[in-house]
């Protein structure tokens, strides 16, 4: 890209200004004629707030001098990257959104790559990378990366690119580009708490068999928790949050004795431990599994909010959980015909199977298994008793909870070979599963 010498003669005057700079810089002269330039050329003419907020995120990012300690973390850019490196912001149409999510309390994983996800454990340089820590630094030079604590633990990358307003003013600051008639406190059922690409991937490891895999199920099936996702924009108009502190992540002492004797207190991160034949079988969760449960999900089998309430599950705690892999289930296996006898084919030979039986029933089918059918519904029935607020209702044990999660998994990854057959419904394939399963329930 050929250099744009107006937008370096308005960058070497911003440049020269010492440190600390001028209380107000949007203010001076030097910032006002390259945020005019930079409307003129880039954007419609007009020098919004917007376009303010944009550059003013764009230079600290490049490394604006005035903005930085008397000794940076790393050398500046020379000035002509800089332009460049502004000019290209400009006229990007996509950026590329990273996610970083650590896996607090996972035990030694094998490194994983599916899609647009990986999954590994990454040392201190490769964290500085993931992170830009060059960027982070001049955004946070009180607050630094501290990126040899955070390698202690296993990471879910995913990264998606994703297309972007022209206007780097609603780059950075969205809301203002935001309908003001529309319904604020509206709810949308298809949007999970997390990121769309990162529930991917993480209903993606969610299939594999943690609960049978962890020797602490009184603790926790899981094997990993996820308390916090990272978001890096590649966009240099969206500014950077602060860097994360490893102190939100679950670390223990560990007393050690060094080589006089002494002993010395470290950290290590706490863990919920797996059976040894995990890292074995998670090899076989790979690109090639990732693109059939993709396959899979495009299907109508999976039109319905599976994928929501499983992770919903992972998320959620105490009763809330196992409610909600109940809740998987009957996405998985429901149909609105079993609530509405007048949308059931004529005759219908399962007329007296009520709409939980008529699950239960699919399920043991789905799965080959008699024994599940009473599993579920007994699980239900201690779903109708928290619900309907019946007394006696008693804990829930850690069996039962952790069948819950079982059974939900279990049906999900049944839906997956299920839905190769493009040639039949939704509907029928049910109806298939119903009528195979229906002499098991009673």
């Amino acid at each position: 890209m050929p250099v744009d010498h107006q937008l370096l003669d308005a960058l070497e005057i911003l440049w020269c200004i010492p440190p600390p700079g001028p209380d107000n810089l949007w203010s001076t002269p030097a910032f006002v004629t390259l945020k005019d330039l930079c409307a003129q050329q880039y954007g419609n003419g007009k020098a919004t707030l917007g376009l303010t907020f944009a550059l003013s995120n764009a230079l600290r990012s490049l490394g604006l001098p005035c903005w930085q300690p008397p000794t940076p973390l790393d050398p500046a850019l020379d000035l002509e990257s800089v332009a460049a490196n502004l000019a290209k912001a400009f006229s990007r149409r996509t950026t590329v959104r990273r996610y970083i999510c650590p896996l607090d309390l996972a035990d030694d994983l094998p490194s994983l790559a599916f899609g647009n996800a990986r999954l590994a454990q990454l040392n201190a340089k490769d964290l500085d990378i993931l992170f830009d820590r060059s960027r982070l630094a001049r955004h946070f030079p009180a607050l630094p990366l501290d990126s040899d604590r955070l390698a202690q633990f296993h990471w879910l990358v995913v990264e998606e690119e994703i297309e972007i307003d022209r206007e780097a003013g609603a780059r950075a600051l969205p809301f203002l580009s935001m309908r003001m008639d529309r319904d604020l406190g509206e709810i949308d059922p298809h949007l999970s708490r997390f990121p769309s690409a990162v529930e991917d991937a993480l209903f993606f490891l969610l299939l594999a068999p943690w609960e049978e895999w962890s020797t602490m199920t009184e603790v926790d099936w899981r094997g990993f928790r996820i308390p916090w996702i990272y978001t890096l924009d590649e966009d240099l108009f969206v500014a950077p949050s602060r860097p994360p502190s490893p102190d939100s992540l679950s670390l223990e002492p560990l007393i050690v004795q060094n080589d006089w004797g002494d002993e010395i207190e470290l950290e290590r991160p706490s863990v919920l431990q797996l059976d040894d034949c995990a890292s074995l079988e998670m090899q076989h969760m790979n690109d090639a599994a990732w693109t059939e449960l993709k396959a899979a999900r495009a299907t109508p089998l999976f039109e319905t909010p599976v994928v929501h309430f499983l992770v919903r599950a992972f998320l959620a705690d105490g009763v809330d959980e196992v409610i909600a892999h109940l809740t998987v289930i009957e996405a998985a296996l429901g149909l609105e015909s079993d609530h509405r006898p007048k949308l059931r084919p004529k005759p219908d030979p399962h007329s007296r199977l009520s709409p939980t039986k008529r699950v239960a029933a699919r399920l043991g089918a789905a799965l080959n298994e008699i024994k599940v059918t009473q599993d579920y519904m007994d699980l239900f029935d201690l779903r109708s008793e928290f619900i309907h607020g019946r007394a006696g209702l008693k804990k829930i044990s850690t069996r039962k909870r952790v069948l819950a999660r079982s059974i939900a998994r279990r049906i999900v990854r049944a839906l997956i070979p299920l839905a190769t057959n493009p040639a039949l419904s939704r509907d029928e394939i049910l109806s298939k599963l119903l009528a195979k399963g229906a002499g098991h329930t009673s």
